[in-house]
């Protein structure tokens, strides 16, 4: 699947040169074009990946190119102001070799939750591609007022895109490492599981040819209908060997031992997509009651078969109750591992947002109250002084 994609804010545009450093690598060819908008010079100066003509700096006349503080409402004015400014660069996207648009962004920041909203608006009302998000949660130690600003832009990014893809900070964070290790370890996570994802179907010169192929319309027939998506992975290595290949794995028989590797295959690959769905989900759910579903099979390709990858998908279709349940593989040849990468579109049972939504509520209220008293405190402040004035004269 060819995308454009466009990091809005510092977390987004990380995201984004972390996506093209993938591609570079795999040769996977997703990141048809990228794009890094933020408010933050030194934020854009840090990107290594993405053309310096493709980073975006808006509201310079509001914040001179210091970033909005974490208030995202002025994320919000300074994106509608400056949408022109991002559109010059979004005009130089070849948009005819573009399956569809990702908007990525942290949702507890300043620039991207308010200004990803503003952009993917503006791309739907535009184009006739489809406009994704990817949207990246707080964890809930980084503090209230992000918890708050993660809860505003998921309600308005969610109205305002295809289909919002989501990230928990808060699921993958480990006890006691860095911020920065931190958040690079979660970076590739989600590169890694994205990128499987949609690089499946994409196909370059001399590569093995899928049998069952996942490509970007069984992506976006996934993703119709809007709503929230998870992606699960799991991952097992693996060893290649030099015979085999295609033939042994549409006959089952590719001569030696093969015949009992397909049958290992094929209960390695229903194992890997249990764990996949019913490990960490990159929003944590329960996977009863999702709308739609994909699952995409990556490695050697002597070690995926269509017997494995049938009961697979049987097997997801029964735990989500869903009859929209496409599979297919990604033969990755050398990869040296066995992946299993879980699309759920339409998730409603998540514990996590509803968590969020009450936490802004709570954060709110405080906000209002600690105000109320800031006005009370200060016009106290303001009738003391004065009766000491009227004492002295």
């Amino acid at each position: 699947m060819k995308l454009a994609m466009i990091g809005f804010g510092q977390a987004g545009g990380k995201i984004v040169d972390k996506f093209v450093e993938y591609d570079q690598r795999h040769g996977s060819d997703i990141v048809r074009a990228a794009v890094a908008v933020n408010s933050a010079k030194a934020d854009l100066m840090g990107l290594t990946n993405i053309p310096q003509e493709q980073r975006v700096l808006i509201g310079q006349s509001r914040v001179k190119g210091h970033g909005v503080g974490a208030d995202n409402e002025l994320g919000a004015e300074v994106a509608e102001e400056d949408i022109d400014e991002v559109q010059g660069a979004i005009d130089g996207i070849p948009v005819h070799e573009v399956d569809a648009f990702l908007v990525v962004s942290g949702l507890g920041g300043g620039t991207g939750s308010g200004g990803a909203p503003v952009l993917a608006k503006h791309l739907k009302r535009i184009y006739t591609e489809p406009v994704y998000g990817l949207g990246i949660l707080p964890g809930s130690d980084e503090g209230g007022i992000y918890t708050l600003n993660a809860a505003r832009s998921f309600q308005t990014f969610v109205r305002e895109v295809d289909n919002l893809l989501v990230f928990d900070n808060d699921a993958w964070r480990k006890t006691g490492e860095s911020v920065q290790g931190g958040y690079d370890e979660i970076n590739d996570e989600i590169v890694r599981r994205f990128g499987i994802l949609f690089g499946a179907g994409e196909v370059s010169a001399g590569q093995e040819v899928a049998e069952s192929v996942v490509d970007s319309s069984e992506i976006i027939n996934t993703l119709s209908g809007g709503g929230v998506s998870t992606v699960g992975y799991a991952s097992e290595s693996v060893e290649e060997k030099q015979s085999g290949g295609l033939l042994s794995r549409l006959t089952g028989n590719g001569g030696g031992d093969d015949t009992l590797d397909t049958a290992h295959t094929t209960n390695r690959i229903t194992s890997l997509v249990r764990k996949a769905a019913l490990g960490r989900l990159t929003l944590p759910c329960e996977i009863e009651g999702t709308e739609r579903a994909l699952l995409v099979m990556a490695g050697p390709p002597r070690h995926l078969n269509r017997k494995g990858i049938e009961r697979g998908r049987k097997w997801l279709e029964e735990q989500t109750g869903s009859m929209e349940v496409r599979g297919g593989d990604y033969p990755v040849t050398g990869s040296g591992f066995v992946a299993s990468v879980i699309l759920l579109s339409g998730v409603t049972n998540v514990p996590r947002i509803k968590e969020l939504q009450q936490v802004a509520i709570e954060a709110q209220d405080n906000i209002d109250e600690i105000n109320r008293e800031s006005d009370d405190n200060l016009q106290n402040l303001v009738n003391d002084d004065e009766d000491e004035l009227e004492s002295l004269f």
